[in-house]
């Protein structure tokens, strides 16, 4: 089985669609209105601080120059809110919904929560994201860029389910031996990050926006230590290092580097597919269903400028990382890979989750 698809040519597919920005209709005018921005999640996490990043400069852009409000609704590890996106319809163009991997993921795997159909949601942009795991300063002290003496260990993790974006953690660290529980129900990584702070939790992770706006504090104060990123992808699908945490090793590192963790192979396969969906094409924003052409041409080219703008690239590297954003026609692509992942993946997972977790997914 490969899983290695998102390749040179997918990845220049993308690239050139994202590279097609609609004009903006002369016609869509957001005076005096307010947007908003709906997020299935807490305000403490990653994906909150991706909304409240791009919300002020989609301000900024949007014709009539609208407020951007992010709102907030956690619940099921997003797929309360998802599916209330679900039932929403195109009324006037003010109403966005940002998704993650942790919607993606039950959508992947059948969880018989999910409610919603991406095929039904306009995708304006998307963007990848990367994630960091670290551990707390007295394990830490055992890591040497492998987890050999880390098996001993007993992990406490705040998670928000098996079936969300933490399946990436939770599988990596199973393939590297380690003894990672997980605390199932937090309503977003924010909360497992004060899990973490409080003592209750010994092991997390962050997406990289979580991760630079308050873990690397506890990192660079001596308070954590950073275990591993789970890459990126270059141009031919292999795993290199993040290029916004480019001196922590990747799990692909990692895991050749401790007993018994093979990067190959169904666990291998499976993991690395998931990754494919969750994290190049992580973040993503949607109109409902029924929004007019016109409405979407100008939010895509909102999206265009905003990437556009001299300073992007210092700015996004500082508050969400260094990673690609796509808009219009590149979103809709990105999000085909961020929703298909193999039969072969999809089968060990459920397996995993089932035999792990006593999770059934039907």
């Amino acid at each position: 089985m490969t899983v290695t698809r998102f390749t040179r040519r997918a990845a220049l597919a993308i690239a050139a669609s994202a590279a097609i920005a609609a004009p903006a209709s002369a016609e869509v005018d957001f005076s005096g209105k307010t947007i908003e921005w709906v997020i299935p999640f807490s305000e403490t996490g990653g994906s909150a601080k991706w909304a409240n990043f791009f919300a002020p400069l989609l301000s900024e852009e949007l014709p009539g120059n609208p407020t951007v409000v992010v709102k907030f609704m956690p619940g099921a590890g997003s797929t309360k809110g998802a599916n209330w996106f679900q039932n929403q319809t195109h009324e006037d163009g003010t109403l966005l919904f940002g998704s993650s991997g942790s919607t993606q993921f039950p959508y992947l795997l059948g969880d018989p929560r999910v409610r919603y159909e991406y095929k039904d949601w306009n995708a304006v942009m998307a963007s990848g994201t990367g994630g960091v795991a670290y551990l707390n300063a007295e394990d830490g002290a055992k890591f040497d860029g492998s987890a050999n003496m880390l098996k001993d260990t007993d992990f406490i993790y705040g998670s928000q389910g098996a079936t969300r974006l933490d399946l990436v953690p939770l599988l990596a660290w199973k393939m590297l031996g380690m003894n990672v529980e997980p605390v199932f129900g937090i309503k977003g990584r924010g909360d497992g990050r004060l899990m973490f702070e409080r003592g209750e939790a010994n092991i997390d992770y962050q997406t990289s926006s979580g991760y630079l706006k308050g873990s690397a504090e506890m990192v660079e104060a001596g308070q954590a230590v950073a275990m591993m990123t789970w890459g990126a992808l270059d141009a031919d699908g292999n795993i290199v290092r993040d290029p916004t945490f480019p001196d922590i090793p990747t799990f692909k590192e990692v895991c050749d580097a401790t007993d018994g963790c093979e990067t190959s192979g169904e666990a291998w396969d499976a993991w690395k597919a998931f990754f494919i969906s969750g994290f190049p094409v992580q973040k993503l924003a949607f109109l409902p269903a029924g929004t007019p052409q016109d409405v979407i041409d100008t939010y895509t080219a909102a999206f265009e400028a905003v990437v556009a703008r001299p300073d992007f690239g210092d700015i996004s590297a500082a508050r969400v990382g260094k990673y690609q954003v796509f808009t219009g026609a590149g979103a809709q692509d990105a999000l085909g890979t961020a929703t298909s992942v193999p039969d072969e993946a999809k089968a060990y997972v459920t397996n995993w989750l089932g035999e792990a977790y006593g999770v059934t997914l039907k």
